[in-house]
């Protein structure tokens, strides 16, 4: 999700694709590969979180099992902490 005005980046991660140190099993078939997938998964969202930044955003990840409430008022905090006030 993005929020333009208030430049905050909403992230919700899955379990799986990202590599959740609680819940990621990896596959017992083709090992390798989705080590590998996941890694590069994990370096992309590092470099996308370092090229937001750069660039004034306020990035947010969360990940799929996180409660919904407590995900839905840290990203209603992070968005009024950011928004631009109006004259």
């Amino acid at each position: 999700m993005v929020f333009r005005s208030a430049k905050v980046a909403v992230f919700v991660d899955g379990c799986y694709w990202h590599g959740c140190a609680a819940h990621y099993k990896e596959p017992s078939t083709n090992a390798q590969y989705w080590r590998e997938k996941i890694e590069g998964n994990r370096r992309r969202d590092q470099e996308t979180d370092a090229l937001l930044g750069e660039a004034g955003w306020s990035v947010l990840r969360f990940w799929e099992h996180e409660d919904p409430k407590e995900v839905a008022e840290a990203i209603a905090s992070a968005v009024g902490e950011h928004r631009p006030t109006r004259p």
